[in-house]
């Protein structure tokens, strides 16, 4: 039978044994947090300037080349070779590397993330006529509310590939002088059949549809009066005509800016949180990095929110094809076995964000395996739904890994699941580079309202997400 501990042993025992929760903002010393608002600033003009995975690419790339990196389908001989490389694909996926100390055989340092967002497309034939209005009609994407994108302000973001050939990228929404775009919505006096419907029966697809204009073009025997007006514009400031609408890809996302959130300003709120949080602070985490031991990669992906599918997707073999081009640039066999051989060496982090606790809807959150905003990135060891269904499952050599780097480093991290069992779930791109044989496990900060127009982070998680990825590509 053990000895009755005094109290003094039992505070030792527990400061040995338990592991406490740490709130970051109690960990900071001052320099740090003022570092957090720092680079918190920096990522709300990130979010305001990549709204679309086009613009993030984009946005990626103009901070990418100030820092040396070379593309790598556009090699110079004449150019100073630095190291460092990225390779863009069909403009909506993109990767990074810097070369490491170590051949390539002995794998790379991994951090994926995803640059799209839930948001609503524009169909093909959107244009169209209905009680003296013109409306656009949409397609959502992604994992949403419908009715959080009704009655507020709307933007449109896209590329056009107009008769010609060229491309022209449109934003119209933005500017102060801008017009933007809305869903209207019942008023409360006559929804009395709306208000008793499930919730995802009372708003439907069909009928996120922007409201567009009113004014009509031509008399009353014009056809399409409205919509002509919509197009008259659209030709005029794009020299966009109906039929270029059918190849383009316009969507439209919340209009303004990410904003600070509450009295201190600690929490960013904005649009696109899911993922772009993630895809920043790997960014800023490769960017500064001297002369790591393993090649540091960091890879950014589309179509997440849908499945990972289509060629920029990661299910396609958009990372396979930049090893072989980094072995390439090195005069290094490029055959499958080799690529098969650095990949199964790898490892990963599928750097993606989890729920954090809503304090109104406790209920489904399990607390003890729950994350909350404020206490550092998140390691999600499994995903998927119900019994883990569909998940990737990290082992605990892995863990145990990554919890080394991240206490060696001064992360602070904790642990979460995406709600209760039977009642949460989701997947990751974690399990699609699993099936390359390397060690992967989910890794990324906490959000309120994930998936909603408007989620909300902490800056202080930010920063620990940002120290978290610079330690594993260092370390790792």
């Amino acid at each position: 039978m053990d000895k009755k501990l005094n109290k003094k042993e039992v505070e030792n025992l527990e400061k040995r044994i338990l592991r406490k929760q740490v709130l970051v903002w109690d960990h900071l010393l001052q320099k740090e947090k003022e570092e957090a608002f720092v680079i918190g600033n920096r990522y709300k003009t990130f979010l305001d300037n990549a709204k679309t995975e086009r613009e993030a690419v984009s946005e990626i790339t103009k901070c990418i080349i100030k820092e040396g990196f070379s593309d790598i389908d556009n090699l110079s001989k004449s150019k100073k070779n630095t190291g460092k490389y990225y390779k863009i694909f069909h403009n909506k996926a993109i990767a990074l590397a810097i070369i490491g100390t170590k051949p390539l055989k002995e794998g790379l340092n991994i951090i994926a993330s995803h640059i799209d967002s839930p948001r609503l497309d524009l169909k093909q034939n959107p244009i169209y006529d209905d009680i003296s209005l013109a409306l656009i009609k949409t397609h959502y994407y992604g994992g949403i509310k419908k009715y959080h994108w009704l009655v507020r302000p709307l933007a449109l973001h896209g590329r056009v590939i107009i008769k010609n050939g060229s491309a022209i990228d449109i934003k119209i929404g933005e500017a102060e002088t801008d017009p933007v775009f809305m869903i209207s919505d019942l008023l409360p006096h006559l929804a009395a059949k709306q208000n008793i419907k499930k919730l995802s029966e009372a708003f439907e697809g069909e009928k996120l549809n922007l409201l567009a204009g009113s004014i009509p073009t031509g008399d009353t025997k014009t056809k399409n009066r409205f919509k002509l007006t919509v197009l008259k514009h659209l030709n005029k400031q794009y020299k966009i005509i109906e039929e270029d609408l059918i190849s383009a890809e316009i969507e439209a996302v919340p209009a303004g800016k990410a904003r600070d959130v509450g009295m201190d300003k600690s929490l960013i709120g904005g649009y696109g949180q899911d993922d772009r949080i993630c895809a920043f602070t790997s960014l800023e985490a490769i960017l500064k990095l001297d002369k790591p031991e393993r090649t540091a990669v960091t890879m950014f992906f589309d179509k997440e929110e849908i499945g990972s599918e289509g060629n920029t997707g990661a299910k396609s073999q958009f990372l396979e094809q930049f090893v072989s081009d980094l072995q390439n640039i090195q005069k290094k066999d490029t055959s499958q076995r080799s690529l098969r051989e650095i990949l199964i060496n790898s490892s990963a982090l599928s750097a993606d964000v989890n729920a954090g606790i809503e304090p109104d809807y406790k209920d489904v959150y399990e607390e003890n395996n729950a994350a909350a905003i404020g206490y550092g990135i998140c390691i999600t060891k499994f995903t998927g739904v119900k019994g883990k269904s569909g998940a990737s499952d990290a082992n605990a050599e892995y863990i145990a890994k990554i919890r080394e780097i991240f206490n060696n480093n001064n992360v602070i991290w904790q642990t979460g699941e995406l709600g209760k069992i039977d009642v949460g779930g989701g997947g990751t791109i974690a399990k699609y580079l699993a099936s390359y044989g390397m060690d992967i496990v989910d890794c990324g900060p906490p959000v309120l309202s994930m998936h909603s127009p408007f989620e909300v982070s902490n800056k202080a998680d930010v920063y620990m997400t940002f120290k978290a990825y610079k330690a594993f590509l260092e370390d790792c």
